[in-house]
């Protein structure tokens, strides 16, 4: 097949097609959305096992680290103030002395007793906790390495099998999707939607894998060390989730929100760029960058308010974190003066508590990320869950013989209460070329899309070589078709890439046959680098009437029992014309040829024209048949000499 569906084809669709509309608003459905998310990450759930338990072990050295500088710090403080404590005197039986007596009767009290020779710092001991405490920390930072390096594996075959997917539904939309949705929309959700969905998965959720282990190895510890204070420190947690929850639930409408303004921002500039010329040969540039700044003013809004609704999730959490370390420093400070903790466990549970409420400022940090990506999965689920085109019913082994196109009673409507092709009915005949002509509007593409199955007829039948062609495949059905268009569309790639694109095993030598054929060979060795010219995207670096032999060459590579030729020569000088008509008359020569001409001089030769109004065949048959009767050929044909009747003043 030469040419793209939904591409250049829609936008010659007759009257009658539904125009482009912004998403329409949607319930969002975040537990559904959910569900489908982990429902894809199930086939890694091996990996996913893997991940966690190299979580476990990670977050349990960090976990116990705390713990080891503690009894460090009980060692320094030992070894330090057991240089003036009598022998057997604790920590704890010192401070009650001080407290007792005061600093200066206990120095005298201490002066008269008999002090333990020797004792200090126990410089052995101290350096094997900190050795120990460093490989620890050592140990909990590669096993959380091992765990980032496996999730990032995971979120990237998931979405990989994402994209695949993506990608499949593009091909079997029906064209009815892509003339209703703006195409910088539809590309949003395909690659920035899908980009930040996978951004949320791979960070969002190996952080809270890590934030859930975290919690509870620390709250483990706390309440090893003192159940007081660890209950201080509970009391914090459902605190945190009821302002994390309430604020969440709001943002998740405006992420939404922003999300469909970024597509609905893409589309404008889409569309836009795409009528770049057009917008400067009407002098609409200004208007343009007005309705640019008030779609970028919506988007804008929408992003402040849910990147501002997310953002205080944060500071929300850091205030409560930041009351409950004074809490516990109050607290830890009382007992150890009192002697019902040690200095060494006070310091370890101070830094448990900042490693107790960070994973909740994490999570309340990552918030504003889970929620975009929601939005976005969202939406690539949406457009996923679009009506496709109907099931295939393959007929296996199936090729054309003659190229006998049968059209039998079709009836067709791009709205259910707009009928657009009634009850037309033509048999072509293997060889024969048919002319379609008639005043815009009639149907004259909408039955070239009906040929190539770009939409689903609603009643009738249409028949290759005798096989309802509902019984082939859409590629079976295409592959019989050969389209050289009046909008050309050629990729960003070689010229010789370009027209290899109608048939992918041609050789060089076949390359070059066709661009003869359509005679675009001379032109194109006049290029500096001939075959293996560059072309950007839209071909700007060439005319336009040689993008058209581009295409025409392209056509007669594919080589199809079937063409459609609409306006194929519309580009193109009038000199340069006849030899594309000689060529298309060798082209056509023993193929099945649908030609849609607006200047009927060139389809005069013709072995029958159709003449459509409003999706009927008003008259058939050939140019001097059609002439001779006087009716709308006639009327057609001789309005071309005519000038148009000027206006009443």
């Amino acid at each position: 097949m030469i040419g793209r569906p939904g591409g250049v084809m829609a936008r010659g669709i007759a009257m009658g097609r539904p125009g482009p509309v912004r998403p329409a608003e949607r319930s969002k459905n975040v537990r559904g959305t959910l569900r489908r998310l982990v429902a894809r990450l199930r086939p890694e759930r091996a990996w996913l096992a893997a991940a966690g338990l190299l979580g476990v072990t990670s977050v349990g050295f960090m976990v116990a680290g705390p713990k080891i500088l503690g009894n460090a710090t009980n060692i320094l403080f030992d070894g330090i103030v057991g240089k003036r404590l009598p022998a057997g005197m604790t920590q704890a039986q010192a401070i009650a002395l001080l407290r007792a007596h005061g600093e200066g009767q206990l120095a005298s009290m201490l002066a008269g007793m008999s002090v333990t020779p020797g004792v200090g710092v126990d410089i052995t001991r101290l350096g094997q906790v900190l050795g120990l405490a460093a490989v620890v920390y050592l140990l909990g930072a590669a096993f959380n390495f091992g765990q980032g390096y496996i999730m990032a594996g995971v979120t990237q075959r998931a979405m990989y099998g994402l994209r695949r997917e993506v990608e499949d539904k593009l091909a079997r939309l029906p064209l009815r999707y892509f003339d209703s949705h703006p195409h910088g929309d539809i590309l949003s959700r395909v690659t920035n939607d899908i980009d930040n969905l996978t951004t949320t998965i791979q960070q969002g959720l190996s952080q809270l894998l890590t934030s859930v282990l975290t919690i509870t190895g620390v709250l483990g510890m706390m309440f090893w060390i003192s159940p007081l204070l660890a209950a201080v420190c509970v009391i914090v947690v459902p605190l945190a989730l009821v302002i994390t929850f309430v604020i969440a639930r709001r943002s998740q409408v405006q992420f939404a929100a922003q999300w469909d303004e970024t597509g609905a921002l893409n589309g404008l500039v889409e569309e836009t760029h795409t009528g770049h010329t057009l917008v400067q040969v009407f002098g609409r540039r200004q208007a343009v960058i007005d309705q640019f700044g008030r779609q970028n003013r919506r988007m804008y809004e929408a992003s402040f308010r849910a990147q501002f609704l997310s953002g205080i999730i944060q500071p929300s959490i850091q205030v409560l974190s930041n009351l409950n370390y004074v809490v516990i420093a109050v607290m830890g400070g009382y007992w150890v003066a009192s002697g019902r903790i040690s200095l060494g466990d006070v310091i370890a549970f101070m830094q448990y508590s900042r490693q107790f409420t960070m994973p909740i400022t994490q999570i309340a940090a990552q918030m504003n990320m889970l929620q975009s990506g929601l939005a976005s999965a969202e939406r690539v689920f949406e457009f996923l869950d679009a009506p496709q085109e109907q099931a295939e019913r393959a007929t296996t082994g199936w090729a054309p013989e003659a190229g006998r196109v049968t059209l039998e009673h079709v009836c067709f409507r791009y709205e259910p209460d707009k009928p657009l092709i009634e009850d037309f009915s033509l048999d072509v005949l293997p060889g024969q070329t048919v002319a379609i002509v008639g005043r815009t509007g009639a149907g004259k593409t909408t039955v070239v899309n009906l040929l190539m199955r770009f939409y689903e007829i609603g009643s009738g039948r249409i028949a290759l070589d005798g096989t309802d062609y509902r019984d082939l495949t859409r590629d079976q059905v295409r592959r019989c078709f050969g389209m050289v268009l009046q909008d050309t569309w050629l990729f960003a790639g070689t010229i010789r890439e370009n027209i290899r694109y109608g048939r992918q095993d041609a050789t060089d030598e076949e390359v070059v046959a066709a661009a003869r054929a359509a005679r675009a060979d001379y032109f194109i060795r006049t290029l500096p680098d001939g075959y293996d010219t560059l072309l950007d995207e839209e071909a700007s670096n060439i005319s336009s009437g040689q993008r058209q032999l581009l295409t025409i060459a392209r056509a007669f590579l594919a080589d199809p029992p079937i063409l459609i030729l609409d306006e194929a020569t519309s580009n193109v000088d009038t000199r340069t014309e006849v030899l594309i008509q000689d060529a298309m008359a060798k082209l056509r020569h023993g193929r099945t040829s649908f030609v849609i001409a607006h200047r009927l001089s060139t389809i005069r030769n013709a072995d029958t024209i159709v003449v459509m109004e409003d999706g009927r065949i008003v008259e058939q048959g050939d140019h001097d048949d059609l002439l001779r009767r006087r009716g709308a050929y006639y009327a057609l044909y001789n309005s071309q000499f005519t000038e148009a009747p000027a206006e009443a003043a």
